[in-house]
């Protein structure tokens, strides 16, 4: 248990980023997740919409320091390289 005003404070930060930063990754995969589905259709037109709604989300996740944005594009290009895959 924090003993020091300044431990205090950190423990309350720690528990607000904490909440955040769980939203945060919880949106990424669930977009993720929604954008593998309609990708599995294989309808390009559809597919290219889902990619183009989830790329912003995973973007933001890396702006703000929720996951590293090495991640982040992995991300993105591996859902890319799936969506191209359904054009061919």
């Amino acid at each position: 248990m924090a003993t020091h005003k300044s431990a205090e404070k950190r423990d309350r930060q720690d528990a607000k980023r904490l909440e955040r930063n769980r939203a945060v990754k919880a949106s990424v995969k669930t977009a993720i997740k929604a954008a593998r589905e309609t990708i599995g259709a294989n309808n390009s037109e559809t597919a290219a919409a889902a990619l183009a709604k989830v790329i912003p989300v995973i973007a933001r996740a890396a702006a703000k320091g929720t996951i590293h944005k090495n991640n982040a594009a992995r991300k993105i290009s591996r859902l890319t390289k799936l969506t191209n895959a359904t054009k061919a």
